[in-house]
């Protein structure tokens, strides 16, 4: 405190006598020096968590597009959009200890992947392993394991990705409608609902069309717990993305 204080009289002798200083007594300068501290600790709070993202990201298959992506940067432009972000929230917020798994289904561009990412990066930041993939990659990988020269299995791939706390599977019904890639969605939701893990899927197909190309079977063990099915029923809102916006 005595710092402060010489500090201040310093400071008034060599001040112009028309300028009014920010700080009349020690307890001014005290509480405003504790703010700015608060104010850097949060920065440097923020700016760990950014690299953190950017590490673990790289890993986790969301796209440079969606890497910003968040709940509150979501574009709400009406009462469906509003619906759905708190849907997404309440889930993500909800995720420990719960087993509920979530479809988003829809047409293009009308915010699917935004929220599916909002969801990972939210359980990025709070210490959760997220894998994101194509149902293209998902299958070109599992082809891969057949290869002589691979050093992974179909088994060893298949455990990996019924590991990961939330797995996210894109793009289903943009696949051709092969008896293999359905038994091994099959196999992937149903190691994970048996081992109480969550599994995200993301579809332009409806309802009825989801069912029709994975099955009863399928649909049934993604509706355990208090799971979500959410559906983007609005035109498409790419067309205002500039790139800049996270």
């Amino acid at each position: 405190m005595k710092n402060y204080s010489m500090f201040l009289k310093r400071l008034q002798r060599i001040m112009p006598n028309h300028i009014k200083p920010k700080f009349n007594n020690d307890d001014d300068l005290l509480a405003w020096n504790q703010a700015e501290g608060r104010l850097s600790s949060k920065l440097i709070v923020r700016k760990n968590r950014a690299m953190k993202m950017q590490r673990i990201l790289g890993r986790s298959g969301i796209r440079e597009l969606y890497m910003n992506c968040s709940f509150d940067n979501y574009r709400i432009q009406h009462e469906g959009h509003q619906k759905v972000v708190t849907a997404a929230r309440r889930y993500a917020e909800d995720f420990n200890g719960n087993i509920a798994s979530f479809i988003f289904s829809g047409r293009p561009g009308t915010g699917k992947n935004h929220l599916a990412s909002a969801i990972g990066n939210h359980l990025i930041l709070n210490g959760k392993n997220v894998l994101i993939v194509t149902v293209a990659d998902l299958m070109s990988n599992m082809k891969g394991t057949f290869s002589g020269t691979s050093n992974i299995t179909e088994e060893n791939l298949l455990h990996n990705l019924s590991s990961v706390d939330l797995l996210m599977i894109d793009e289903i019904g943009m696949q051709t409608e092969s008896r293999y890639e359905k038994v091994i969605i099959n196999q992937i939701v149903d190691r994970r609902s048996s081992s109480k893990r969550s599994t995200g899927m993301l579809s332009n197909l409806d309802h009825k069309g989801m069912k029709t190309l994975l099955g009863e079977r399928v649909i049934d063990r993604m509706r355990i717990g208090n799971s979500l099915w959410l559906t983007f029923e609005w035109d498409s809102y790419r067309k205002y993305i500039k790139g800049n916006e996270y």
